[in-house]
């Protein structure tokens, strides 16, 4: 029996909104971007730290493996699991689910965050070594890629036994690589347990700070004291990590939460590619040490101060504008009406580009890859990646908005012309 053409359309219109690629997206960035870590973990503890050799140095077997790597990577998971239960914090709902209800969230990841370098620093003062994290650091990324993928079997499975509403209207395609990669399930929990505000978080992002700190250690080891190269990375990337937990609410009605399921996208993201890569700065500063002069720290320190600024305060306007339109610091904001309720900002930080958040964290981007010097590209593959990672990210908002707001949003668009770069895009 031949598909009419309604359903033909139907089909073409689905596939058209897969995201990433679709299936081809979904065949290969599994494979491609596991390998991308390992590839640039490894590098980074090379002499050369070069990006662009070829043949590219592989790892032995004996460097991805080593039996320490997976006790500490399920220690440390099982200590956040325990402090997600911890009666620290108030308890947050989230969004409107498509069923009427409303998933409650504890906000205690600061604490986690307190706790964790407290216990960091009692097992330094009893000894510890910390710098052992660097000659580890391949078989904890290799640790995080084998739970990542364990965690998406485990998670695509259990979907199926999860009500139609509590799926992600883009994760139930009915195609089985699409829908592994992208997530069925919108919010899969055991209990009170929710796994993917968990990982969101708190051991990948926290584990991002540990990383960071073996890499400091690593260079007291070897060189006595830490570089002031080492100090600001090691600064700038905690206080982003301890300013997303400071404002976890915040992360209730961001696109991960409340759109995305949880699938392979996520849960690697989460798990391995925040920590090993987002700290590729550190462990770069370990085998190539820099000279920082105070003048070129303070013009460094400077712009990672604006782009905090600007990403905060935008940030902290959004929040504030979504929880209460009529508190004083955004009543006055000029806004447009839209066909749903809700109202858009056209003034204040959201009149100046479309995403002024977007552009606070690509100038801190920066600012975390001009300590480690210009003889090597490694350093700034972080801002690479996520400039293209946010215009990407930029360009699926622009989609939904559209559709969520219609005629509004084009007006909007209008009014506020440039998406991320004033003047420029």
């Amino acid at each position: 029996m031949k598909p009419t053409i309604q359903a033909l359309k139907n089909k073409t219109s689905h596939d058209a909104q897969r995201e990433f690629g679709g299936t081809l997206g979904a065949l290969f960035i599994p494979t491609l971007l596991p390998l991308t870590v390992l590839f640039l973990t490894s590098v980074s503890r090379s002499s050369e730290a070069s990006v662009l050799c070829w043949p590219p140095p592989l790892p032995s077997a004996e460097q991805l493996w080593d039996p320490l790597a997976p006790a500490l990577l399920l220690g440390w998971i099982s200590l956040h699991v325990v402090l997600y239960f911890m009666p620290l914090g108030k308890v947050s709902e989230g969004l409107v689910l498509r069923d009427g209800k409303r998933l409650k969230y504890p906000i205690n990841g600061f604490h986690s965050l307190c706790i964790s370098c407290a216990l960091l620093l009692l097992l330094m003062g009893l000894g510890a070594q910390l710098g052992s994290v660097f000659d580890l650091l391949l078989p904890l990324a290799m640790c995080s890629i084998a739970l990542s993928f364990l965690l998406s079997i485990y998670l695509y499975i259990r979907s199926f036994w999860a009500p139609s509403h509590a799926l992600a209207l883009g994760g139930n395609t009915g195609n089985p690589l699409y829908d592994f990669f992208i997530g069925r399930e919108l919010n899969p929990r055991v209990g009170n347990f929710d796994l993917k505000y968990f990982c969101e978080l708190r051991p990948g992002l926290i584990g991002w700070v540990v990383v960071n700190l073996g890499m400091l250690m690593k260079e007291v080891e070897l060189r006595g004291s830490p570089s002031l190269a080492m100090i600001l990375v090691n600064s700038f990337q905690l206080l982003y990590v301890a300013d997303a937990l400071w404002n976890e609410e915040a992360v209730l009605t961001t696109m991960d939460i409340v759109h995305d399921g949880f699938g392979f996208m996520l849960v690697f993201g989460d798990l391995a590619w925040v920590p090993f890569t987002y700290s590729l700065q550190a462990a770069f500063l370990v085998v190539h040490p820099q000279t920082l002069s105070f003048l070129g720290a303070a013009c460094i320190i400077a712009l990672n101060g604006i782009g905090y600024y600007i990403f905060r305060k935008s940030n902290s306007q959004k929040n504030q504008f979504r929880r209460d339109p009529s508190h004083p610091s955004v009543a006055r904001l000029e806004t447009i009406a839209t066909a749903t309720g809700k109202r858009l900002l056209v003034s204040g930080w959201w009149g100046l580009v479309r995403h002024p958040n977007y552009l606070g964290d690509l100038l801190m981007a920066l600012a975390w890859s001009l300590p480690c010097g210009f003889s090597h590209l490694l350093p700034y593959f972080y801002i690479i990646y996520f400039t293209i990672l946010l215009i990407h990210r930029e360009d699926r908002d622009e989609r939904q908005c559209r559709a969520k707001y219609g005629l509004a949003w084009d007006t909007y668009c209008r009014r506020v012309p440039y998406r991320i770069f004033p003047y420029i895009y």
